[in-house]
């Protein structure tokens, strides 16, 4: 069994519950700078191995694996670390912030041999499994069209003061997963455009960055897609609109995956309609924890995907380069914002020698 250690106690809550439900991995230690926050997970989940030093995970020759929920900016440094120190890696989304450390992490893994798998828990959760499984068995046809978003009533975030800094902004902390969608189907985008403004809400809070989004996107054949997010505005009941959703219209039919509902739509080839919801079982699987801030089940489907990978050596998607390719996209997204203009992501990738 692979033993993993987990840096970073925040979001790493969820990676605790996975890891220690697991039959593939054998959770060992767990770190945090904050050792009152240490202390808490240690009662919570009665697992009592842990440290303020990122060093003693390093430096134990029995971890396989270290997953990673540190604050994006930090990524790089820690996911550095761990490859020299012959680790394999699990790193949170967003992957990094600073396309300048990619080149050197890629030829890091390559050079050392381990793997790295970027945690965008969403893909794992049951309705977009089966919406790609789907896909991907042909019942809706080929692709012609991606529409995605993420609209949640985030007012609440206003009151953190985090969230009012220049550092922060909801394209990267939101955004980012619906567009993990969109590249999952349309891996080849070329060119993005889009507009986005703080929306009165935000604005009287003091938000720095854009809160209300939408883009269009190309792909080098030709198709587009579209994505949205809007995070300080009341949302639609979820009988009528899920938060997340994604939305496939192919040549013979056309599906959609909700989250945080446990549910799934799909018009298949033979003009079928199906509505699929899962039940109680599954919601516990998922969402072990107060409301549905954290969603451990997926972080579960994940981690024991990624040990099959290392036990059966094939590559575990999103692997680096994906997760180095959603960053180059939402910085090409970031510069059509304050530009007004298409942004093309060679243009991005080639900045960095990519």
């Amino acid at each position: 069994m692979l033993k993993i250690a987990i840096l970073g106690l925040g979001e790493g809550r969820s990676t605790m519950s996975a890891a220690l439900s697991s039959s593939k991995l054998e959770l060992v230690k767990v770190c945090d700078r904050n050792e009152e926050l240490c202390q808490q997970r240690a009662k919570e989940f009665d697992f009592h191995s842990y440290t303020t030093n990122y060093d003693d995970l390093l430096k134990d020759d029995s971890i396989d694996i270290i997953a990673i929920y540190t604050p994006d900016h930090l990524h790089a440094d820690h996911v550095k670390q761990a490859l020299l120190h012959g680790k394999h890696v699990v790193c949170t989304k967003p992957f990094i912030d600073d396309l300048s450390d990619a080149k050197t992490l890629l030829e890091l893994s390559e050079k050392t041999g381990k793997k790295v798998f970027i945690g965008q828990s969403s893909r794992f959760f049951e309705p977009a499994k089966r919406q790609r499984a789907d896909f991907e068995a042909g019942l809706i046809g080929d692709l012609i069209t991606i529409e995605a978003h993420y609209h949640a009533d985030h007012r609440w975030f206003l009151k953190k003061e985090w969230s009012l800094l220049q550092s922060f902004k909801w394209l990267y902390g939101g955004l980012s997963h619906p567009v993990d969608f969109i590249r999952w189907y349309l891996p080849n985008i070329q060119e993005v455009m889009g507009y986005g403004m703080i929306s009165s809400n935000g604005s009287v809070a003091g938000l720095k960055n854009e809160d209300t989004m939408h883009f269009i996107f190309k792909a080098t054949d030709g198709r587009i897609a579209r994505v949205s997010g809007v995070y300080t505005s009341p949302t639609q009941p979820t009988q009528r609109d899920s938060g997340m959703s994604t939305i496939l219209r192919a040549t013979e039919g056309a599906s959609q995956s909700d989250y945080h509902e446990l549910r799934y739509a799909i018009t298949d080839k033979t003009g079928e309609e199906k509505v699929i919801t899962w039940g109680d079982s599954t919601l516990k699987h998922y969402f072990r924890f107060e409301g549905q801030s954290h969603h451990a089940g997926e972080y579960q489907n994940y981690l024991d995907y990624f040990a099959d990978s290392i036990e059966q050596n094939f590559i575990a998607y999103p692997d680096m380069k994906e997760g180095i390719g959603t960053v180059a996209l939402l910085q090409a997204m970031d510069k059509s914002l304050q530009t007004g203009m298409p942004v093309k992501i060679a243009d991005v990738l080639n900045e960095y020698g990519l």
